[in-house]
This record gives C-alpha cells, structure tokens and sequence, in this order.
C-alpha cells in the first residue's frame, strides 16, 4: 500500500505524464516515446499482440513519432503526436478507436477520420473516446450515451459536438463526459445516475449542459470518473 517506484528506468528517459486505464498503463517520456505494461487484452498494450506485460514496455509503433499526450481507457488507448494526428489501439467495440469499424486493433494506428485536423487533447471512457482540435471543436466517437450527440447511437468515426462555444479541456469517464469552455464553464452529459453530471437530478443528459451549479467559477481542470465527477477553481 506504499507508493513505490517503478523498477524500469524507461529507457533512459525521464516520464512527463502518466494514464491510468481499466487494466492497463501508459507512461510517456520528454523523448516522445510512450511505454505501456498491464493487461494485454483485445490489444490495448500496442505491441502487436494480446500479452499482459508485467513491466512498462515501449511502443514500437511510435519509434518514428513524437507522441506529446496520452490516454488510457478501459479497454482501448489514445495518443496524439506532435503534427496534431490522433491514434488509437485496443479494443474495438462500439466504434471506439474511431476507424469506422468495431476492429480490435493490436498496435497504434492513425484515426484518418481526424486527418486536416490538428488534435491538441484526447480523453478515452469505458466505450467512448473525446477530442479536442485546434480550433477549440470537440469530437466523440464510440458508445452512445456519452458522445453528447442528442441520442444514444453508435458513432464509428467522430463527429463534432456543437452547441458549447470553444472547448479547451475534456474528460471521459466510464459513461459520461465533462467539457470545459474558454469562459471557463464546465459542461457535462452522458449517464446520469448517483447524481455524476452534477445538475441535482439523477437524468440522463443526451446533450452538453452546463452546470448551473459552477457558474461564475473559473473552471480550470475536470475529471470524470466511473460514478462521479471533480473540478478544480482557479482560486
């Protein structure tokens, strides 16, 4: 129950960030490169194979890219190199890796539905994957409650989510989303049970709506998890 550091030296580098999925990890380092260990399961480690990796390994696929983010879901994974592609791997279910299909995919591969756009944030759920682009747009894809998109379809490849002005920050969590807008309100849809979107009720939210609750804070950072939610102030 000790806090205790990893044994690998990941290369020689040193570790900028961290994601924490389902089963599975991902760590990546100043160099660009990301390393995963845990369960390989459908494929959500990125080696090319469905091994679980009882120490952090590094992705070849990325050997000739600068990876600049990661994330972690359940059962699926997402990274963003430094040109603005969005890549995937993992499970496929629902559409979640966003390659038109439900195709596990054992190794990172480049979501072209993206391609012309500049991808500057991702976030993975249980079943969904979020984007963010450089003109402050956000796109979901996957499972259809939390995909903000007025029902509860499947969505194989992304598609925007209108109605909440420039999006600069965004979470997934197990069945549902939080946005964060340039005004610095916070926006929340998705499955609505134990009272997780924050709207006093207990309703299910197709569509982004911005909690009432926040307003006239300065949101600056979100984070949703399977059945609640947390924001930080800028005070």
């Amino acid at each position: 129950n000790t806090p205790t550091r990893l044994p690998s030296t990941l290369g020689g580098e040193r570790a900028v960030s961290v994601s924490a999925g389902g089963c599975h990890s991902l760590a990546l380092t100043g160099g660009g490169s990301v390393w995963s260990w845990g369960d390989g399961n459908s494929g959500r480690l990125g080696h090319g194979d469905t091994q679980g990796q009882l120490l952090p390994k590094k992705i070849e696929a990325f050997t000739d890219q600068r990876v600049i983010a990661v994330s972690a879901g359940d059962h699926h994974s997402l990274a963003v190199t430094a040109g603005g592609a969005l890549w995937s791997w993992g499970e496929g279910a629902s559409g979640c890796l966003g390659h038109g299909d439900v195709q596990d995919q054992h190794q990172p591969k480049k979501i072209e539905a993206l391609a012309g756009h500049r991808v500057v944030a991702s976030s993975v759920g249980c079943a969904h994957s979020l984007a963010i682009t450089g003109d402050g747009a956000l796109w979901s894809w996957g499972a259809g409650c939390p995909l903000g998109q007025g029902d509860r379809d499947t969505q194989l490849l992304p598609k925007r989510i209108d109605g909440m002005g420039r999006v600069i920050a965004v979470s997934a969590g197990t069945w549902h989303s939080l946005a964060i807008t340039a005004d610095g309100a916070v926006w929340s849809w998705g499955k609505g049970s134990e009272g997780r979107l924050g709207h006093g009720d207990e309703e299910d939210v197709l569509l982004p709506k911005q909690i009432a609750f926040l307003a006239g804070q300065s949101v600056i950072a979100v984070s949703a998890g399977e059945s609640h939610s947390l924001a930080i102030t800028a005070d």
